[in-house]
């Protein structure tokens, strides 16, 4: 029997409108998975208990009096949902992940938390991340080691490190994650998930930044465009939102049929890639190639220099933030970060202008490149799975920081949309991601390609963790 913990959104509004049903017992099952995982996965900062059901309870009236909140003719109300702990909610602190954050709590929600809240869905509590979201990992000075629920002696991955772990542990169907290099695609990558990173400004998020994006980590494409057609509603507070648009988000079902694919096997920078990824995101081209797609391979564009310059712009970014600190505080931070961070200071500002300008170029030759084609097939990351206790795929080496993230970044600086769908599996049991990337601002081509993918991707395995 499936828990209804396990139940995608889609299945638990179907069952809310017809009785069969509620979103009270739908939160306790849910709470119920959390409290038996997370003495070994610690995914989650706070989990709320209280507030979730009295939100659940108040959920159950409107759908038994038929006035259920919709938005795009799309419902949400009564929905479990995560929220990454840098994604300011009302009343609670933001830790950042890190010891010495601020830990007052947050005088409003951001906006991706206040779409949903305003959707009526189910605030179970915060999931955790590494100290200020600079590690692909989950580890953290502040929390518990985060472990991956496939195999828990492995890294989730990050910085939607607790996002991750809840979605493959089963602690409801929707899950908020950020990326600014990859934060949500990484770990929706090594924990099985759809994780989609929308094109720049399509999800507002406060504060904005270069390559910053805000998105769903769902086990199902559907799901995912669910939380878009919430997600994607515009808020002033973001200085990079889009104009709003009418995207029908559950348009989904379309073959892949005439689409012009390229297989990117090669970033050009950073970790080559293990056989285990290049067998599985081969196998995967050949399967759109098999459902009537036009694959061609797709050289690189990316540099060793390129990434190098991208690292230190950010490495002067994080020097910056933690130069802000009291000595104390500073000692605090995990060592890694701050050896990574404080190496960007002490910069010229040619060599900083040097850094930037790189970042221009980087979005520049990715638009140039994938202009040809409607869709672009990808590894998620060069490596499989990695130790827990890892702060870096790269053996945990600090110089190598940024050495897996030649696939994804490169998507968030042109502020193209990607995501992360499951394509096999390492020799440890932890999933391998798919990146499929699309055109700017074509959010809903990318995740039509994520639905037709689970339509002729390989049998999924049974989730870990299953209630028993």
């Amino acid at each position: 029997m499936t828990g209804l913990n396990e139940l995608t959104a889609a299945q638990m509004t179907e069952g809310f409108a017809a009785r069969s049903l509620s979103p009270v017992e739908v939160t306790r099952d849910v709470l119920a998975q959390i409290a038996r995982c997370e003495p070994q996965l610690h995914g989650m900062w706070t989990v709320d208990p209280g507030v979730a059901m009295a939100a659940a309870q108040a959920s159950e009236a409107r759908w038994k009096d038929g006035a259920q909140i919709t938005c795009n003719g799309v419902s949400l109300d009564g929905v479990p949902i995560t929220i990454k702990e840098n994604i300011a909610t009302k009343g609670v602190p933001m830790p950042l992940g890190t010891r010495v954050s601020d830990m007052t709590p947050r005088p409003a929600d951001a906006p991706p938390a206040a779409r949903m809240r305003a959707a009526g869905a189910v605030f179970l509590g915060r999931t955790t991340m590494p100290d200020f979201g600079m590690l692909s990992s989950g580890l953290s000075s502040f929390h518990q080691l985060a472990r991956n629920p496939w195999n828990s002696a492995m890294n989730p991955g990050g910085s939607s490190a607790g996002a991750g772990v809840a979605g493959a542990a089963g602690y409801g169907p929707i899950h908020l994650g950020t990326d600014i290099g990859g934060s949500i695609r990484l770990p929706a990558a090594w924990c099985g998930l759809v994780g989609l990173k929308p094109s720049l400004g399509r999800v507002p998020i406060d504060p904005p930044f270069m390559g910053r994006a805000a998105g769903p980590m769902t086990r199902t494409a559907r799901d995912a465009a669910m939380a878009m057609t919430v997600l994607s509603q515009p808020d002033s507070r973001d200085h990079m939102d889009l104009p709003p648009n009418a995207i029908d988000w559950l348009d989904l079902d379309r073959d892949l049929t005439g689409l012009r694919v390229g297989l990117l096997m090669q970033a050009g920078c950073g970790l080559p890639v293990d056989a285990q990824v290049t067998d599985a995101v081969t196998d995967a081209a050949r399967r759109f190639e098999a459902a009537g797609a036009h694959v061609d391979p797709l050289d690189p564009w990316m540099t060793p220099d390129l990434l190098q310059a991208l690292d230190d712009f950010w490495r002067t970014r994080g020097g910056l933030d933690l130069q802000a600190l009291t000595p104390a505080q500073r000692d605090t931070v995990l060592p890694v970060i701050r050896q990574w961070s404080e190496s960007g200071l002490g910069k010229t500002g040619e060599e900083v202008y040097r850094a930037y300008a790189a970042t221009v170029e980087i979005r520049r030759l990715t638009v140039a490149a994938t202009a040809r084609f409607d869709l672009v097939l990808s590894p998620v990351s060069p490596n499989v799975s990695f130790p827990a206790e890892w702060a870096y795929p790269a053996d945990n080496d600090v110089d190598r920081a940024m050495a897996h993230i030649g696939f994804t970044a490169p998507f968030n600086i042109s502020e193209q949309p990607a995501i992360s769908v499951p394509c096999g599996q390492d020799a440890a049991g932890v999933p391998i991601g798919l990146q499929i990337a699309g055109r700017r601002f074509d959010d809903l081509g990318v995740l039509r390609a994520a639905h037709a993918w689970q339509r002729i991707g390989p049998a999924p395995r049974p989730w870990p963790f299953q209630a028993p």
